[in-house]
């Protein structure tokens, strides 16, 4: 196969799909925002690690290994909901559901209640996003029951 019918056959995929829902659109951003948050949260952790000096070195650094590997899982998820990739809501489902009682415990922190609130609005956004008939079926993802296209 040549190269330009191989890039005439990813173009024709392309318009098939037709143009990406606005839904899944902020499922894909929802899922970044959060993801970049634990992340940044990680690095926080990891930067002021060493240059303050905790009582307890090793559950520091692994306080911010682990927020930036969680991080990474909605970030995965949110570049597979942009590609349109079915396998990428599973996960982006998941954090979501995990984001709701992270939210609930900052909410009782008079300090972080803005942070509790920010997470509770972008996860319960996120889900919808997720769960909507639109973000399903550009996914490509069938309802059980439902006959193949």
């Amino acid at each position: 196969m040549s190269s330009a019918s191989s890039a005439d056959m990813s173009n024709t995929e392309r318009t098939e799909q037709g143009p990406r829902p606005g839904r899944l659109t902020a499922a894909a951003v929802v899922a970044g925002v959060e993801g970049l948050a634990l992340a940044a949260g990680g690095l926080y952790l990891l930067v002021s690690t060493l240059t303050d000096r905790p009582d307890d070195l090793t559950s520091a650094l692994m306080g911010g290994i682990t927020l930036i590997a969680l991080g990474l899982i909605p970030l995965v998820a949110a570049r597979g909901l942009w590609l349109r990739r079915s396998w990428s809501r599973g996960p982006a489902v998941i954090m979501q559901i995990l984001a709701l009682p992270v939210a609930w415990q900052l909410l009782h922190d008079e300090v972080l209640i803005p942070a509790g609130i920010a997470l509770a609005v972008l996860a319960v956004t996120g889900l919808v996003m997720l769960l909507s008939p639109a973000t399903t079926a550009a996914l490509g993802i069938r309802r059980p029951g439902q006959d193949t296209p």
